[in-house]
């Protein structure tokens, strides 16, 4: 396969190398998990020494530009020629064992959809190795037990792994207007008639029944219909009480329950129906860790949706998915209500003009970045690797741009759901989305990401943090219950990595989703000193840190740790062995 090859610019804006930083990212070559699996093998009487040192700051100066290689096919080329990268080299002593091959770390998190191709033990556990981050279950398909099965696998890998974690997040069906059920597929060409009826159990030459009972007061003579996103299409000729007469504009073969959408209407259903309620019942039952839920139409679904598991006392956040021409007028309030949004381009791109969905991607990235919350960018990313080996060169210029844009993860639908090359597929997003991220230019002056937290002293202290680590080039380092200041500082993006300690594995799992955050589970201990030293001794056993280099240690958030509620702080911290 030929290769593509790009133009960027090294940014070196670094007092020292620094693992945690934009060009680290691209010395230490990841194997997309978080740590080696070999991890807290025993050691000696060894412990970080850690140090505290004045800043500097140096000016940012780029280098000529180069042109380097993209997107190889296999872990071997990968390695090969990410390692060629102008700065590559290893972080760590890789001959002592621990690491078996260089690693760099990848920020933008991937989200995967399990399904028929991934639902066993071994391919989670495949997909966990090739990138994944999150586990999406699509409640449109299969049903608890099925769904169960997996939660119960991604809890057992998580149980067992000491180098990754991955948060569970359900994925509601949500009110999806279907065709009913054929014998067998029909046949349909361009001019021909054909009727859509809500009379229950027809399914003819001509005419299918539809589940909605408000589908024919739903439309007018002249609408669009689509199926299946505008895979088909039908214009609305006529209707009568109980039917819609239609032509065909774009034929093709109409199956049992195909998906249907008014261009430019959304249907006048609920945002959460009863199988969904069902639905976040488990989910709540089983302590997943994220709902996307599905057509959200205003902030009052939100709202409704987080009473409830506030009742239940559930700590679940809540990501709306922005799908429908409804939501687009609130967009702002519904986001403000959720702890994030996901870009469904699928029937988003149905109800609403193709050729505005890209820059509704961008506009919603925009807000989301703008009030801290997370954002996914989802749907036909790798459309044709569910039966290609390969991607088509727009697919991975799709990922490319979702990165650039600023989302914090990525998502995989039927391409791990379903397709033949799950694990290629999540292989091919790790890799464009690593290196574009070493394309960015780093070192900059982080945005102002708005009102959100302006009742918070934790803000200015992540600003100035952020820019502390683009500054030195180091990581940051930060201790957190609530997950409130990992994420304020994801929101930031420092150059460096982002290491967030917390004792609470739901924490944990939930900061998994969250651009440049690796997070870490370890108990504290009453002694800050002696906490600090043992996350510094955890970095360095690993190959995250090096001896000698430095680290951003920031105490601020909503819950005070080892410090008084009005007293924040952030801190530079070298370390060095002693015996």
């Amino acid at each position: 396969m030929s290769q593509v090859a790009v133009t960027r610019s090294i940014q070196t804006s670094l007092l020292r190398p620094a693992s945690g930083s934009t060009q680290d990212r691209c010395q230490i070559l990841l194997k997309p998990a978080t740590f080696s699996s070999k991890v807290f093998p025993p050691h000696g009487n060894k412990s970080p020494k850690l140090s505290v040192r004045n800043c500097h700051i140096n000016a940012i100066k780029s280098e000529s530009a180069e042109v380097v290689p993209v997107s190889p096919d296999d872990d071997l080329k990968i390695e090969e020629e990410l390692q060629k990268l102008p700065g590559m080299q290893q972080t760590g002593d890789a001959s002592g064992g621990m690491w078996s091959k260089p690693v760099v770390r990848r920020k933008t998190k991937i989200v995967c959809t399990i399904g028929p191709s991934t639902n066993t033990k071994e391919m989670i556990w495949k997909l966990a190795d090739a990138g994944m981050n999150v586990a999406r279950m699509n409640m449109s398909h299969g049903d608890h037990a099925s769904h169960k099965k997996v939660i119960d696998l991604v809890k057992e890998y998580n149980a067992q792994s000491k180098d990754n974690v991955i948060a569970i997040m359900l994925d509601t069906k949500g009110p999806e207007v279907r065709s009913g059920d054929l014998p067998q597929p029909i046949l349909l060409k361009s001019g021909q008639e054909f009727t859509f009826t809500i009379q229950s159990g027809v399914g003819t030459a001509d005419c299918v029944s539809v589940n909605y009972d408000d589908f024919v007061n739903d439309v007018e003579a002249g609408d669009m219909l689509l199926v299946d996103g505008g895979m088909m299409s039908f214009l609305v000729k006529s209707k009568t009480a109980d039917s819609v007469k239609c032509e065909v504009i774009d034929g093709g073969e109409l199956g049992s329950r195909r998906h249907l959408n008014v261009r430019g209407k959304s249907a006048t259903l609920p945002s959460i129906t009863e199988k969904d309620w069902d639905d976040i019942k488990f989910g709540v039952d089983n302590k997943v860790d994220f709902y996307a839920v599905s057509f959200v139409k205003d902030a009052g679904v939100v709202h409704e949706l987080k009473n409830y598991l506030k009742s239940c006392g559930a700590d679940i956040h809540v990501i709306v998915k922005i799908e429908s021409a409804d939501s687009i007028p609130n967009l702002h309030s519904i986001i403000t209500a959720s702890d994030g949004a996901m870009v469904a381009r699928g029937d988003l791109g149905a109800e609403l003009p193709i050729e505005e969905v890209p820059l509704l991607q961008e506009e919603i990235i925009r807000i989301c970045r703008s009030m801290g919350k997370a954002v996914i960018v989802a749907t036909n990313m790798l459309e044709s690797m569910i039966v290609h080996p390969t991607p088509t060169r727009a697919e991975v210029s799709d990922i490319a741009i979702a990165v650039r844009e600023g989302s914090d993860g990525i998502m995989l639908s039927g391409e791990t759901a379903h397709g033949k090359f799950p694990i290629k597929a999540a292989k091919v997003m790790h890799t464009v989305a690593l290196r574009t991220e070493a394309s960015l230019t780093s070192g900059q002056i982080p945005p102002n990401i708005g009102q959100v937290f302006k009742n918070h002293m934790s803000e200015m202290f992540a600003y100035h943090a952020t820019m502390m680590s683009n500054t030195l080039g180091t990581s940051t380092v930060v201790f957190t219950r609530s997950g409130f200041m990992a994420i304020l500082l994801s929101h930031y993006r420092p150059s460096g990595t982002i290491f967030a300690f917390t004792d609470e594995k739901r924490v944990q799992q939930r900061l998994a989703l969250y651009q440049g955050v690796c997070p870490i589970y370890m108990q504290f201990s009453e002694d800050s000193e002696e906490t600090f030293t043992k996350a510094l001794d955890l970095l360095q056993k690993n190959g995250l840190v090096k001896e000698g280099e430095e680290v951003a240690l920031v105490q601020s958030g909503r819950q005070p740790i080892w410090r008084f509620h009005s007293t924040h702080n952030i801190q530079v911290r070298t370390v060095s062995n002693t015996n």
